[in-house]
């Protein structure tokens, strides 16, 4: 089920690797419209449009591509390892509009001195590797890619990567040691990509949905992009919507709608609602307070939270808070990369808690123990991963830590009865 308006609009084809179909729809019209510009005008029409990654940190896209500097040599590589829990939307896009995302990449290629492009694409999706690589081998021979693109003096080729399967390689700095052939570790910033990347060179990554958004701006101008959305986050967005929930599937609001509406739009909640995650596991767990909250990069900081990846987790009263908190921690406990010590070790201690309190054998104690592992992996773990944590224990503690405690007291309950 999906509900998508404007980001694929004239690509939703019948046959998403039809290239003629797509160029007959307006397909790479952006393209053209880019390269009558010059590079440091097609970055200015970015800044103008105010479009923000929509990967989840939500960097200026416009700044990012005019931070690339110095060398003759540098790359460009599409963020396709979506690996959050409930995102499906970068999946969606490169099922459904290949060229989409291909025509975005060269226009960001054109304006950042790109010659070299790789799309890595999360390892769990072999047919996206195998479609996307058919849609470059088709964009290539129609002259969208490759040497001379479009009659100009302009050359950009692109390569698919899959990638290993790991959450922590949705880092930009951990994807760019695994396209160089090393194990997924994220390095150390500054300096960041766009100052040394790939093999040393200046490297921009960007996210499927931020680049599939680009010839949008092209097509139709900044202006318009701006025009959409709330005031500081521009544009359109895409969400994945999932859990007690009568439709999920993915689907395109302006920035800026509220939680409400993408569940009415959604088809309503199936049952009451308990609880909405939203930005990923990584992000914070709200309560029914969370139905009025807008959705743009602002109103979520004010709320406490992130919006991350656009994903939606809707869960009803039927559902167990301890459960979710067990879950959630075995989740982080399983992706650790295991690079720094606060994060390999504690989210271990974590997930052995939570499975205890889950299992009825939890203690009360654990829950400051918790608290305060959390506290320690935010101060020193080495990269984001650890640090996210806290957001989604602190905020289950927080909102339904009263829960969490009458479990842990009913089953010492039952098992002092049992005996």
């Amino acid at each position: 089920m999906s509900n998508i308006q404007y980001v694929t609009g004239f690509a939703m084809l019948e046959n998403p690797l039809d290239i003629d179909s797509f160029v007959a729809k307006g397909g790479f019209s952006g393209l053209h419209s880019a390269l009558a510009m010059t590079p440091a005008e097609v970055i200015s029409e970015v800044k103008r449009s105010g479009l923000r990654g929509r990967g989840g940190a939500g960097f200026p896209t416009g700044l990012k591509w005019e931070s690339v500097a110095g060398d003759d040599e540098r790359y460009l590589v599409c963020n396709a390892d979506e690996g959050e829990p409930g995102t499906f939307k970068d999946r969606f896009v490169l099922e459904h509009a290949p060229f989409l995302v291909l025509e975005g990449m060269a226009i960001a290629a054109y304006a950042t001195g790109a010659q070299t492009g790789y799309v890595y694409v999360r390892g769990e999706y072999p047919h996206v590797v195998a479609s996307l690589s058919s849609a470059i081998a088709s964009a290539v021979k129609a002259g969208y890619l490759g040497e001379y693109i479009l009659g100009s003096n302009f050359s950009f080729n692109v390569e698919v990567r899959k990638g290993g399967g790991s959450y922590v390689v949705g880092d930009e700095t951990a994807l760019l040691n695994s396209l160089m052939g090393n194990r997924g570790y994220p390095f150390l910033k500054p300096p960041f990509p766009t100052e040394k990347g790939l093999w040393g060179k200046p490297t921009i990554v960007n996210n499927v949905e931020t680049l599939a958004y680009v010839p949008y701006i092209f097509t139709h101008g900044a202006e318009a992009f701006a025009s959409i959305g709330s005031s500081g986050s521009p544009g359109l967005k895409l969400f994945s919507i999932s859990g007690h929930i009568a439709h999920p599937g993915v689907y395109e609001f302006p920035m800026g709608t509220t939680v409400r509406e993408l569940a009415a739009a959604a088809g309503g909640i199936l049952g009451n609602l308990k609880a909405v995650q939203i930005g990923g596991t990584a992000g914070p767990i709200f309560d029914t307070a969370a139905l009025d909250y807008p959705l743009d990069f602002a109103s979520m900081r004010k709320a406490g939270g992130a919006l991350g990846s656009g994903a939606l987790v809707f869960m009803n009263t039927t559902v167990n808070m301890a459960h979710v908190l067990e879950v959630t921690m075995r989740f982080f406990a399983e992706e650790s990369c295991g690079q720094c010590f606060p994060c390999r070790y504690g989210t271990r201690q974590l997930a052995f808690m939570a499975n205890k309190i889950a299992s009825g054998q939890g203690r009360l104690e654990y829950l400051d123990l918790m608290r305060d592992t959390t506290h320690v992996m935010v101060g020193a773990s080495f990269c984001p991963f650890g640090q996210s944590i806290a957001f989604p224990l602190e905020s289950l503690l927080d909102r339904f830590g009263d829960e969490i405690v009458s479990f842990i007291k009913q089953q010492e309950f039952l098992k002092e009865a049992a005996v």
